[in-house]
């Protein structure tokens, strides 16, 4: 009688990504994603990996499929979904491709901005980015103020109807490859740090400067650069936010995306490495016993592990996205920890699976060593790991986060 079946008790290998409570049409567009992620992701993410270029085939895909719209409201065109259906998405694109699934959590970031406040034209930029026309992202940390990204350090200038940015952006994702980028700077007439704009910014606007190519340790697709303005006019009409109140609109209507986002990334790196882990267990054979890897214990209580792990983050992530779609006194909590907890939940989960898989992962045979590098990412992206858990223990104790 086959293993695990002797008492008629068994479960299925797949991906729990049904842990989602997801309606029926919801359900629909995810297993859409999925199979993109099955015949066009995973066809392209090694050698995106390997040669650290731009996924150009998988974010064309997601174009064409309609996903750059999920966000938008049908008034556009757009599918309308919330957070829920988008980290069930994330989640899966994150299993195929981690570079992939960033570019994309950016572009619905600055979808997420842009929407929130229009800019001059919102309406036709909004129904580009459903038809695949537009892809846009964030251009917020700077190289004064690093990872404290909520404190731009430059400052724009007045000139009649234009205000002039001069400013040093670092590691901006899809850099090169974007039509726009949702920038930060604090505000002419600002008298503190945090009275900063958000702007609609063209990526052909004149003075803008991409420094180099993106060669990091993981996610090495996504295009990450340092982008510098000199000088750049940016018409008023293109802030996506009230005068001075750069900080509220993101707070509230772009860093939840971000933050729900990055910890379905962590998942789903996560998933992946523990679903070629169970595959190589139960594919490779010690020949001269007669049993496969999957016969040791050591092995199979691994497994558990890390299944266990996912699946509680991907619990917490699913309950995070439901507070943001109706919000109440624990949802800012929610947000906080879900980043911190499923990027931390990441680099255990793929620390152990490439000792679970040794010199297989080790040799890049598996998708695991690439799950193990992608997911070092989430950890050290502003807002990082370790700042969350600063801001969790000033929100439990009553303290104002940016004090």
């Amino acid at each position: 009688m086959e293993s695990g079946k002797r008492y008629g008790v068994s479960f299925p290998l797949q991906a729990w990504d049904s842990m989602y409570a997801l309606n029926e049409h919801q359900t629909q567009i995810v297993e859409k994603a999925k199979k993109l992620g099955q015949e066009v992701l995973d066809k392209y993410a090694r050698e995106v990996d390997e040669k650290g270029r731009f996924p150009k085939e998988s974010i064309k895909a997601l174009q064409e499929a309609g996903f750059m719209g999920l966000i938008v409201p049908t008034s556009y065109g757009g599918w309308g979904e919330g957070p829920k259906t988008f980290a069930a998405v994330v989640d899966i694109l994150a299993q195929y491709c981690g570079s992939t699934a960033m570019v994309y959590l950016m572009h619905i970031c600055g979808t997420a901005a842009i929407q929130a406040y229009p800019p001059i034209q919102g309406d036709r930029i909004l129904r580009d980015i459903v038809a695949g026309r537009h892809l846009t992202t964030l251009a917020f940390s700077e190289k004064g103020s690093r990872s404290h990204f909520w404190v731009p350090v430059s400052q724009a200038r007045q000139n009649g109807s234009a205000h002039i940015v001069s400013c040093e952006k670092s590691w901006v994702t899809s850099a090169s490859q974007a039509d726009s980028y949702i920038l930060s700077t604090k505000a002419p007439d600002a008298k503190g740090p945090m009275e900063w704009n958000m702007y609609f910014v063209p990526t052909t606007t004149p003075g803008i400067k991409v420094e180099g190519p993106w060669d990091g340790l993981g996610l090495k697709g996504n295009d990450s650069a340092p982008v510098i303005l000199q000088n750049a006019s940016i018409p008023v009409d293109q802030r996506v936010c009230e005068p001075g109140m750069g900080f509220n609109a993101a707070f509230q209507h772009v860093l939840p995306w971000f933050q729900i986002g990055n910890a379905a990334i962590s998942v789903g790196l996560a998933e992946a490495a523990l679903q070629s882990s169970i595959q190589h267990a139960l594919q490779t054979q010690f020949q001269h016993l007669g049993i496969n890897l999957a016969s040791l214990p050591n092995i199979r209580a691994n497994l558990a592990k890390m299944r266990m792990e996912v699946d509680a983050c991907r619990a917490l992530v699913d309950k995070v996205a439901e507070k943001m779609e109706k919000p109440d006194a624990t949802t800012l909590l929610g947000v906080l920890e879900c980043k911190a907890a499923c990027n931390e939940m990441a680099l255990r989960v793929t620390e152990l699976a490439m000792r679970t898989c040794g010199g297989a992962a080790f040799s890049k045979h598996l998708t695991v060593e690439r799950n193990f590098r992608d997911s070092r990412a989430g950890a050290v992206m502003a807002p990082t790991a370790d700042i969350l858990y600063d801001f969790i223990g000033k929100a439990l104790v009553g303290i104002d986060l940016f004090a």
